[in-house]
């Protein structure tokens, strides 16, 4: 079993982390599916206390980064659960409703969230803690999730535990109410830890019911590109390099007038377009840095903030994964480079790993 000697260090809109490059606020919106009036809300944030950029997490939440004035971004942010802030990293299969997948998972990841804020002892959840609601293709499954609910078919649920289906079912009607019951024997039991897979403890939340592995839609989850909705529109994904997307950008994102994905991929997916539209949208934000071509070598490599906002990171990251992209010498596979030993951001899934022990020097693993 794994415990940890002090509190976890993830911000949230109103605890925020004290970095090199000042502090960092963490905003989360459970599902991760942005309206334009939230664009907007963040680029305000992100120009009048942050560095100007909105930072994409790998839980598909939004950092401001380089905030100076704590007390002003703070009376700022609006929050529907306040004292939930920090536990509310709920992830929902991106093109859920639209395409593909066992069925529509929105309205019941809206349900989970209320379930699990309605209990006042989750507050304290960490927030490592991690719930997906994925529909049934596994894309959302393979982020290796502490908790979740995965679709067995329209109306049958799945409990997920430490990346892992349990063959726990529930009703779409029950399942929020299972989720937050798992949720509680965790909170319970947890100790010091901060991840169920890391305690040793998964048995026990999931109350001895045998586990089974499920497949993962690796592929399936981080289309970029053009996609053909079932219903005759088109939705669009769009990697972002390292995940940072300026406020300029998000203004103009807000003025589409469609709902906007948050992905845990450093991507957004743009819902709800005419064809039309759609090609109008790429040639506007193709030029400005979106990513809608699946082989850009930008969408498999990754890096940590890095030097110089990281005080512990010995060399700065994204500026040497631009340089090897530009090269064309890093390996045809997916790859994050790492500022130290902590491998913050690390995707889930196989990659190489370059880890800095010097300004500009890397360990390279497989």
């Amino acid at each position: 079993m794994s415990h940890r000697d002090r509190p976890d260090q993830c911000p949230g809109a109103l605890k925020l982390h004290l970095a090199d490059d000042g502090a960092i606020g963490r905003l989360r919106f459970p599902g991760g599916l942005l309206s334009p009036a939230d664009f907007t809300m963040l680029a305000d944030l992100a120009d009048s206390f942050g560095d100007g950029d909105l930072h994409l997490t790998s839980r598909g939440n939004v950092q401001i980064r380089g905030i100076r004035d704590t007390v002003g971004f703070t009376e700022s942010v609006d929050l529907p659960y306040p004292e939930h802030d920090r536990m509310r990293n709920i992830l929902k299969s991106p093109l859920t409703g639209r395409v593909g997948g066992r069925t529509d998972v929105t309205s019941l990841t809206d349900d989970v969230d209320e379930a699990l804020c309605s209990q006042p002892q989750l507050a304290d959840l960490p927030g490592r803690t991690l719930f997906a609601i994925d529909d049934g293709r596994g894309d959302v499954l393979s982020e290796a999730p502490d908790l979740g609910l995965l679709a067995v078919d329209h109306d049958t649920f799945d409990l997920i535990v430490a990346g892992r289906t349990t063959g726990v079912t529930a009703s779409r009607a029950n399942a929020p109410e299972l989720l937050t019951d798992a949720a509680l024997t965790w909170s319970r039991i947890r100790g010091t830890a901060w991840r169920i897979a890391e305690s040793g403890l998964a048995e026990e939340v999931v109350g001895g019911w045998e586990r089974r592995e499920a497949a993962s839609a690796e592929g399936d989850a981080r289309r970029i590109g053009w996609i053909e909705q079932t219903d005759g529109l088109v939705s669009l994904g769009a990697g972002l390099r390292f995940g940072v997307l300026p406020a300029q950008m998000a203004r103009i994102i807000a003025v589409t007038e469609v709902p906007v994905h948050v992905t845990p991929w450093y991507s957004l997916v743009f819902h709800d377009f005419d064809e039309a539209v759609a090609e109008q949208v790429v040639r506007v934000l193709a030029p400005n840095g979106f990513e809608f071509d699946e082989r850009s070598p930008w969408l498999r490599v990754t890096a940590c903030t890095g030097m110089p906002g990281c005080a512990k990171a010995l060399s700065d990251v994204r500026a040497d994964a631009a340089q090897g992209i530009a090269s064309g010498m890093l390996p045809d596979a997916r790859i994050h480079f790492s500022g130290c030993s902590r491998r913050c951001g690390a995707p889930k899934s196989a990659h190489v790993e370059y880890v800095a022990t010097g300004d500009g020097e890397y360990d390279v693993s497989p």
